[in-house]
């Protein structure tokens, strides 16, 4: 009896309950969905593919301005020497070679830096100077290019003229082979440096990049590393970049790539040559200079030449690219052999 009661009792307050609660919850939405589904998935596939269709039609358009050039020289124009304008007589061979040896030099400077800086940032820097530290380095990436190649022509260039290239060729010169490439007039100007200027514009990327990634490292690994006994540097050589070599790689492609199209800094430094460096202290010239020094007056021909420079440079941006995503691989195939 009791119980009865007490369930006649509950009974009006739990219906109650249960329509206050049905007036205070939303109304569920009807799974009606599907079409907004199809939409967004649509629109990121879109997107996705716009970048393969903008890289097309760069292509295209290359091909189609440098369509004079390819009928005339065909693949000759590779290596072709010669860059005579009054004559109409265009190569390739001078602006390649140059935007490979500036770039070169440029990695061969930035990359121990950047890794230094990177190093210091997550390991030795103490913590009131890390972020002003790495503030102050990303700041570099914002100057712009121009910048770099005024101060690089005007107050590097002098000092490296009159101190730096002749005690370079004195020390270096001399030494079997590789003197060779240390050798010549002290211009100030030329292949070294304008990969030097190059170096100091990549570093700032280089480094975040290197910097970014040496810090999702997990800190177990590291303090197991330290705990048996490690140095900073046996842990930063054999524990971390192991564990971001994807990233470090990856970060060294972008300089690579920043290195490879840069046009105003090298304008001003490189010489602008198109004659065949004998050492990196000669002036020579490259793709992007090249073509920001004869674009606005050139025209048939010589304009045509200037667009198959640029897809020349397109290629080996591709290239680059491409043999990084090889090597990557690779690296990844061997580690899974040996696990």
């Amino acid at each position: 009896m009791s119980a009865s009661l007490t369930t006649n009792a509950a009974g009006p307050n739990q219906s109650a309950f249960q329509t206050t609660m049905q007036k205070e919850l939303p109304p569920t939405p009807a799974r009606n969905n599907a079409f907004a589904d199809v939409l967004f998935k649509n629109v990121a596939r879109f997107f996705a593919f716009f970048v393969f269709m903008l890289l097309a039609a760069i292509m295209v358009s290359l091909i189609y301005g440098s369509q004079e050039t390819l009928l005339k020289y065909g693949a000759a124009f590779l290596w072709t020497n010669d860059w005579d304008p009054v004559n109409d007589i265009y190569g390739a061979v001078v602006p390649i070679i140059g935007t490979l040896i500036t770039a070169f030099v440029a990695l061969i400077i930035a990359v121990p830096v950047s890794f230094g800086i990177a190093m210091f940032l997550t390991e030795l820097a103490p913590t009131w100077l890390r972020r002003p530290l790495g503030t102050a380095v990303e700041l570099l990436a914002a100057v712009p290019s121009i910048i770099y190649g005024m101060w690089g022509l005007f107050i590097f260039v002098p000092i490296f003229q009159q101190y730096v290239q002749p005690t370079l060729i004195n020390v270096l010169g001399s030494i079997p082979f590789i003197g060779q490439f240390f050798q010549g007039a002290p211009f100030g100007i030329g292949l070294f440096t304008a990969g030097l200027i190059l170096s100091i514009m990549i570093i700032p990327y280089i480094a975040s990049v290197m910097r970014d990634v040496f810090e999702v490292v997990p800190p177990m690994l590291k303090e197991s590393a330290y705990g048996l006994g490690s140095t900073t540097w046996e842990v930063m050589w054999r524990v971390v970049l192991p564990f971001t070599k994807s990233g470090v790689i990856g970060g060294i492609m972008l300089g690579l790539g920043r290195a490879l199209g840069e046009t105003m800094a090298v304008t001003f430094v490189i010489g602008n040559s198109f004659r065949l460096p004998n050492s990196v202290f000669d002036p020579s010239n490259s793709i992007a200079s090249a073509i920001a020094n004869e674009f606005n007056e050139a025209g048939g021909l010589q304009k045509s030449s200037l667009i198959e420079l640029g897809l020349i440079l397109f290629l080996i941006t591709t290239v680059v690219l491409m043999a990084s995503r090889l090597m990557l691989a690779k690296m990844s195939a061997s580690e899974g052999k040996k696990s």
